[in-house]
């Protein structure tokens, strides 16, 4: 019978390249260097190839090595994907949970639906990573996260994607502006102001522009900002006008300031919040179900805290 590569050496292989040195491998698997070391020569007894080069200062992997640390991936990425669908059957969202989320969301939505989540399944583990859409994309597809809760549409490459729920974009402005004496703005209209977006990278960024038609390079603001609190002071500010998602506007991200919302005169207007994940995972049903209580969570929500007109 052919010898196989065990899923603890895998294990080894990928820990050794995410620290590109043996010590710092070992630590980061609790096992000691020689080890690990040890570990990775039978690998490669196993198959037949030598994996890292081992005659320079820091660790080199050989195309070989490369090739098997891509398929290894995967490998333990599926066997992780079996223990959690073994958990699942046990108790639906039991275990560890890695979830995305981009700061557009995030900081807004989290705290209404968190506590929810936790009643609803409290064996559930949850570690939560912030950051941009193509970063966190990244992850999922290298397996460091589950799940995405993101702004839709986007470029998630393979991942299956599922729609929530929708979440409308307001025209946000001084209340002295003279826009604000309109009931809904129109797009056309928010044209003639300068116009303040978040910085390339935000996908924000590209669904507001999209709501609104504007797709000449030249109605791009001169000043951009890296988050939703410093777009709206920046409003605040009289640097120009501006549209914000109405679940930051719920969350209060414009108390205590001199700025007023409206509706746009526009279809569509809104973005759409949704989750992703990889293809072919045996957690699909699992994020289904989380997705489910997520848009329900949020349309109790919504019938709880109606936005305040002007």
């Amino acid at each position: 019978m052919t010898r196989q590569p065990t899923l603890r050496q895998l294990h080894y292989l990928d820990a050794l390249d995410r620290a590109r040195n043996f010590g710092r491998a070992a630590e980061a698997a609790n096992v000691t260097q020689s080890t690990l070391s040890a570990a990775i020569k039978d690998l490669e007894a196993t198959l037949g190839v030598v994996l890292v080069d081992r005659g320079t200062r820091r660790v080199v992997f050989t195309p070989a090595g490369e090739e098997v640390l891509k398929r290894g991936r995967s490998l333990l990425e599926a066997a992780d994907d079996l223990v959690a669908a073994a958990a699942a059957a046990r108790a639906p969202l039991s275990g560890l949970l890695r979830l995305g989320v981009i700061p557009t969301i995030g900081p807004f939505l989290l705290p209404r639906i968190l506590p929810g989540l936790r009643r609803a399944f409290p064996k559930m583990k949850l570690v939560l990573v912030e950051d941009q859409t193509a970063r966190i994309v990244d992850q999922l597809d290298s397996g460091a996260l589950d799940v995405l809760l993101l702004a839709l549409p986007c470029d998630c490459g393979s991942a299956e994607t599922l729609d929530l729920f929708e979440d409308d974009f307001l025209a946000t402005l001084p209340k002295d502006h003279r826009l604000a004496a309109m009931d809904a703005v129109p797009p056309e209209r928010l044209a003639e102001e300068p116009l303040l977006l978040l910085q390339e990278g935000h996908c924000m960024r590209g669904h507001a522009l999209s709501v609104c038609n504007f797709t000449d390079p030249a109605l791009g603001p001169a000043v951009e900002a890296t988050s939703l609190h410093t777009l709206a002071q920046m409003v605040d500010g009289g640097l120009g006008v501006t549209l914000l998602p109405k679940m930051a506007i719920d969350a209060g991200i414009i108390r205590g300031t001199g700025l007023a919302t409206r509706p746009l005169d526009a279809d569509p207007r809104s973005r759409t919040i949704g989750l992703a994940w990889r293809r072919g995972t045996g957690r699909r049903e699992d994020f289904l179900l989380l997705g489910k209580t997520i848009a329900e969570l949020q349309r109790a929500k919504m019938r709880n805290s109606p936005l305040k007109a002007r």
